[in-house]
């Protein structure tokens, strides 16, 4: 089982660009990205265990305080107590820590 607090290697990057967001890239998928502001996690039309993976390890790694998980076929993201259906390629929040 892949280590769930550190953003694995294979086929990641991590960086971050000049307006201060960092992007968690999976081969050309940006999966999650994220600053002060907003958490924005992708598929890019991959739901696998290893996207789901991902964009857990960032949030360990990060501290960010979300977690995506799969209930039969659908995904959830957990988020500030509530868990909000994942239905699209995209899910977006706001995580309001910009002063």
């Amino acid at each position: 089982m892949a280590n769930q607090h550190r953003i694995g290697t294979l086929a990641t990057t991590v960086a971050t660009d000049e307006t201060g967001t960092t992007h968690v890239t999976y081969h050309q998928t940006q999966v999650v990205s994220f600053n002060c502001e907003k958490i924005t996690l992708r598929t890019g039309g991959w739901r696998t265990v290893t996207t789901k993976t991902r964009m857990n390890q960032t949030a360990h790694q990060f501290n960010l305080h979300f977690n995506v998980f799969q209930k039969e076929y659908d995904w959830f993201v957990y988020f500030n107590g509530k868990n909000h259906p994942f239905a699209s390629d995209t899910f977006s929040f706001d995580r309001s820590l910009c002063k």
